[in-house]
């Protein structure tokens, strides 16, 4: 079995944020951060496979029925889990866990920085006709609207 980097980054948070959370707050609060974020890392786990399938044109049709599914699956182990009387914020910080992990696995796995590359002179007339809302530049019929 293989383990993507940002899955191993977020078993990692979740990791530490148990062990703070076991420290530092009751064992019930601990407990439903766990269901949280196995919740959580199930449901990543689902949503990077169903991606990876639909890019490489494995997965033609069918792929929002995967996304019900897992989608309902989640539901019903949320509501299990509160059922059973998990924390609730507890539960919403393991759930949430994922954000984090992301960010810092998109920031680590970031392009180089390439320094010493020709750019365009800022009085270059083209900057005039560059539009930073759409990132491409503006058409002709768009200046004069």
């Amino acid at each position: 079995m293989t383990i993507d980097p940002t899955e191993r980054l977020n078993l990692t948070m979740c990791a530490g944020a148990l062990a703070v959370s076991w420290l530092w707050a009751s064992p019930a609060f601990a407990w439903s951060l766990a269901v949280g974020a196995a919740l959580e890392a199930a449901n990543f786990r689902g949503l990077r496979h169903s991606s990876e399938a639909l890019f490489a044109g494995r997965l033609p049709g069918g792929w929002s029925a995967g996304f019900a599914v897992r989608f309902l699956g989640l539901t019903v182990g949320i509501g299990a889990a509160l059922w059973a009387g998990a924390h609730p914020v507890g539960l919403l910080l393991g759930l949430s866990m994922i954000v984090p992990a992301s960010v810092v696995g998109a920031w680590r796995q970031r392009p180089p920085v390439l320094e010493g590359l020709p750019s365009v002179p800022a009085e270059d007339a083209s900057w005039d006709r560059w539009n930073p809302w759409l990132a491409r530049e503006s058409d002709p019929d768009e200046d004069d609207a």
